[in-house]
């Protein structure tokens, strides 16, 4: 019986989505999962999302190193695996280490609230037994044979731990996947594994679409989503199938601060998606502020790991997990059932709320004096340093300050707690100022490319501008640019900062240059950069500075330049 029997006769006795019958759902018929639900959800602010596959065995992405055709979307760079092997890696997969209770105590101990699991990605492959195709992990020919999915259900269940399924509308491997008329038939085909996921393994908590800004009529979706909600009531469903659904995924980033929508970022704990021996990871530094920035702007994070060929999620990274889970024991009173604000999360660190209680997580402190905060409606009745230490706290009419000994301040996050004399939730957000002392600070600037030339959005003036929430940004497949700032006057530098977004880290070499009458001469040259990059230089006086950027893996994207000046 081949793929198309199969499905023809499955479909025909299934009764949940593609059998639902009557006309096409208009494309924004969607009624949103229960208000109970969504804030659950949002309360667990903390998720595990696992990307894996055949894939890898060749330490690769996964999808993106498939060579072949991607119908609808861009094509590759030629460097990709040969189709031919990549579509084939499943016949040597067989991780026989793979214990789905090992990866949910993992989850557990680093303080994660649920789980998303891929069942599958753009490239096709099933991690499930799909009655619909034999190009999954429980087919004759996978020497596992074992259904993931069902494993990882059952560990779920057993440990009372949410669970969700990441699910891929493209289908790379598909013939049918937007092939003119067949598009039809692959429809089918995926709201019958949809209705599989949703019918065959219990309590499914997340359903995560990745469309690849694939439109509502591309998959169905009016029809689709209500289906969806009839087979798992309360069922969270984010974004990415063509409706809005429940929640926004910003990608790779910190989403910006937003209380009247749920988000959720989704970030790699590596650079890559799927495993990549050696792949470079964030610091604990790096995880715990990334999680404080995204639940200060009202946000859930779900950090993403790549498990090994054998299974295993890779020991630097399960450790890495841990000092999280470690750090949330203390302090996860703050990011649990909390709410962003209202203090707004920059550079100087982040905010949360929770009933008459407001949690300060200070992570950058001026370079003189107090840290500053706007005035609140709300009168503060007592302040507390709850990372230890000494705290000096000052409320007036104009503003708050805050104020910690160099000794006492953590350097991931000083944590302190505000009550207040009401609910804290109610009190407006607010911008919180902090200044660099930067010399770059507002000053003139040009730079060789914005990406798409949206000035007003990624211009070069956004590096200058002491935001950590703003970027210069250049198009994609530009591997050389350059920055300028112009001081207005000759200024002394003594030390450069550059901060890359830690999930690009695109510059693989550069330059930091002077204007010397008509030529451009070089006092520094460097190689990768990343977040927070700083280095002190020998003293250069010239009024116009640049950042040359002489090879990148693609357009590079920088949140700010800083230009450091001698003590006056």
């Amino acid at each position: 019986m081949n793929k198309w029997t199969i499905v023809s006769v499955l479909i025909t006795s299934l009764v949940g989505i593609t059998a639902v019958a009557g006309e096409p759902a208009k494309p924004t018929e969607d009624s949103g999962a229960p208000p109970q639900a969504i804030e659950k959800w949002r309360e667990m602010r903390f998720g595990l999302f696992v990307h894996w596959g055949p894939v890898s065995l060749t330490g690769r992405e996964i999808g993106w190193s498939r060579g072949g055709e991607r119908r609808g979307h861009r094509t590759g760079q030629g460097t990709e695996t040969p189709v031919e092997i990549y579509d084939n890696l499943y016949k040597e997969f067989n991780p026989v280490k793979f214990d789905a209770d090992e990866w949910v105590a993992i989850a557990k101990e680093a303080g994660m609230r649920y789980l998303v699991f891929t069942t599958k990605h753009h490239d096709g492959f099933c991690n499930f037994d799909s009655k619909l195709t034999d190009y999954k992990i429980t087919s004759r020919e996978s020497p596992y044979g074992k259904d993931i999915a069902v494993q990882l259900a059952d560990a779920c269940h057993a440990a009372n731990l949410p669970l969700g399924w990441y699910y891929s509308p493209p289908d790379w491997h598909d013939a049918n996947y937007r092939n003119g008329e067949r598009h039809g038939q692959y429809i089918n085909y995926m709201h019958g594994q949809i209705e599989e996921l949703l019918t065959n393994y219990g309590k499914v908590d997340i359903l995560w679409f990745d469309g690849l800004g694939g439109k509502a009529e591309d998959w169905d979706a009016g029809r689709l989503l209500p289906a969806i909600r009839r087979l798992q009531p309360g069922i969270i469903i984010n974004n990415r199938c063509g409706l809005p659904a429940d929640h926004d995924t910003p990608e790779q980033r910190v989403g910006g601060f937003m209380r009247d929508r749920p988000w959720e970022t989704c970030m790699t704990i590596c650079r890559q998606w799927a495993w990549k021996p050696g792949d470079t990871m964030k610091s604990r530094k790096q995880c715990i502020q990334t999680l404080l920035q995204v639940v200060g702007g009202d946000g859930n994070l779900l950090f993403n790991v790549g498990p090994m060929p054998d299974g295993r999620i890779e020991d630097r990274q399960v450790e890495r997990l841990k000092e999280m889970g470690q750090w949330l024991a203390r302090y996860g009173d703050g990011v649990y059932g909390t709410r962003g604000g209202p203090f707004k999360p920059g550079k100087w660190g982040a905010s949360t709320c929770k009933e008459n209680r407001v949690y300060l997580y200070v992570m950058n402190w001026p370079k003189k004096g107090p840290l500053e905060l706007p005035a609140v409606e709300k009168k503060i009745t007592s302040a507390r340093l709850l990372s230890g230490g000494t705290l000096d706290f000052q409320e007036s009419a104009s503003g708050i300050s805050v104020d910690v000994p160099a000794g006492d301040r953590d350097e991931v996050a000083t944590v302190i707690e505000l009550k207040v004399d009401g609910t804290a939730f109610d009190i407006a957000p607010v911008d919180v100022a902090y200044r660099s002392d930067s010399l770059a600070y507002g000053k003139k600037t040009t730079a060789s490319n914005v990406y798409r030339k949206m000035n007003s959005q990624y211009g070069p003036q956004k590096a200058l501008d002491d935001d950590s929430q703003t970027r210069w940004a250049t198009d994609s497949g530009t591997s050389e640019a350059w920055l300028e700032v112009d001081l207005g006057r000759p200024r002394e530098v003594v030390r450069v900062s550059i901060d890359e977004p830690g999930e690009y880290r695109r510059i693989q070499e550069f330059q930091l240059q002077y204007l010397d009458g008509e030529s451009w001469k070089t006092f520094y040259e460097g190689k990768t950069v990343g977040p927070d990059w700083s280095t002190p230089v020998a003293p250069v006086t010239a009024q116009r500075f640049r950042l040359n950027i002489l090879k990148a893996t693609d357009g590079p994207t920088i949140w700010e330049f800083q230009l450091g000046g001698a003590a006056e």
